[in-house]
């Protein structure tokens, strides 16, 4: 198999990234050697999403790309879209495996296992599988930072979501493990690491060792040479005194954190099986503001659930508006087969949810260059990633409340944290210079 090529292509989420980074780790173990994916190669992963319909569809249109490309290439499909529905990825002509989110560890012996037109499927039960799978070390390239998976499933089960039938139940990855992980990335040179999982938040809450997140994130702090923990997402009901505690204890914990509020309107959050008020999220994040200064919250907005109304939209857009997020991602429904909420009443055309989701946008916007304006004038550090314009000398990297700043320099500050005085808001970006 020595000199083989292989593809790579990834939809979704920071796990996925995790994920695909791993599994390219396992195959140039195994003497393959990685390829563009829009170029010909001997074996063709895609690394599919499944949280809503355009995430499936993404997800066809890059297998059917693998066919076209190279009608000879081993196709291989993996990801949460191939778990829910592998009987729909099979019937894609050209599909030849199909894995699922389980077994992963085992993908190079799978695909090996594999011949062109075999047309199989090892798509495991999600549900039997109660211990974290450990996959190889991952073995970035190309990136200042570095995502560390710590978590797996969810016990959620919110009404609209898909993804603890994709994912399984919750699954905590052992803490030595985790701290090993850790270290070996931070002696690999990345001073910024991105914890994430599907359910970060309930880290530990399955574990008889009794860890919890706050615990695990002490422990990394105290790890030599990491300037910088980010955690992608967590939970409103996750947090604990403890948990805000850690963020208010400063570096290396980033003040920027990620919590989905899906909803401002207390009836859909309870349709949507979220388990909160939005009182209670509120104090939330009047708390989050006082002990943690100068704090980076971003959020997740759905519009469109079904059965809401006018008066609860107007409700969110209200409620976002008065809490002063950093930043939002908003989400259009989607229904999902095998969920409750595909069967609920009182589905939202199209149309408003097109015009509920530009008027969100345009306001998380706004929010967002309020919340960047208010470090005018002050000097941040910020972690160098790449040329934001190779052609005027225009670097661009992020502080640890996640404000992409571009400023004056070269490539030789790729992956060092700088100090950089902030100037003036462009857009969506800082712009400003070395001290």
């Amino acid at each position: 198999m020595v000199g083989k090529t292989v593809a790579i292509t990834t939809l979704g989420c920071k796990v996925n990234q995790y994920e695909s980074n791993a599994i390219a780790g396992m195959f140039r173990a195994a003497g393959y050697q990685t390829v563009d994916f829009d170029g010909p190669a001997d074996i063709y992963i895609i690394n599919t999403c499944t949280v809503t319909h355009l995430s499936d569809k993404k997800s066809r249109q890059f297998i059917r790309r693998a066919v076209r490309v190279n009608p000879e290439g081993l196709v291989v499909v993996t990801g949460c879209y191939a778990q829910t529905s592998p009987g729909e990825v099979m019937e894609i002509p050209g599909v030849d495996l199909v894995v699922g989110t389980v077994d992963r560890s085992r993908m190079v012996e799978l695909v090996e296992g594999t011949a062109k037109g075999g047309r199989i499927s090892t798509v495991g039960d999600v549900f039997a599988v109660r211990e974290f799978e450990e996959l190889p070390a991952v073995a970035y390239t190309g990136r200042v930072r570095a995502f560390l998976k710590i978590q797996e499933g969810c016990n959620n089960y919110c009404s609209y979501c898909i993804i603890p039938y994709a994912r399984g139940a919750l699954k905590s990855r052992r803490p030595k493990n985790v701290l090993e992980e850790a270290g070996r990335l931070v002696a690999g040179g990345f001073q910024e690491i991105v914890l994430t999982g599907i359910h970060t938040g309930a880290y530990g809450q399955d574990s008889n060792q009794h860890i919890s997140l706050a615990d695990l994130l002490r422990r990394l702090s105290t790890i030599p040479g990491l300037a910088r923990i980010r955690l992608s997402s967590v939970e409103p009901m996750d947090f604990n005194d403890g948990l805000i505690d850690v963020f208010a204890s400063g570096p290396p914990v980033c003040r920027h954190i990620h919590i989905p509020l899906q909803s401002g309107d207390d009836t859909i959050l309870k349709n949507m099986r979220r388990h909160y008020t939005t009182s209670g999220f509120q104090k939330l994040v009047e708390k989050l503001h006082c002990r943690v200064p100068g704090v980076a919250i971003t959020t997740d907005v759905i519009v469109g659930f079904p059965g809401e109304t006018e008066e609860q939209f107007q409700n969110t857009y209200n409620f976002v508006q008065a809490s002063g997020f950093a930043g939002m991602h908003v989400f259009k429904y989607s229904p999902r087969r095998g969920t409750p909420a595909a069967d609920f009443p009182g589905q939202v055309e199209p149309p408003v949810k097109d015009e509920r989701s530009r008027m969100l946008i345009t306001l998380g916007e706004k929010m967002t260059a309020a919340y960047a304006k208010k470090f005018i004038a002050t000097t941040q550090e910020v972690l160098a990633e790449e040329y934001y314009d190779a052609d005027n000398d225009l670097y661009q990297g992020y502080t640890d409340n996640y404000l992409k700043v571009v400023f004056s320099g070269n490539n030789n500050l790729r992956g060092k944290i700088i100090k950089v005085y902030i100037e003036v808001l462009k857009g969506m970006h800082l712009t400003g210079r070395i001290i």
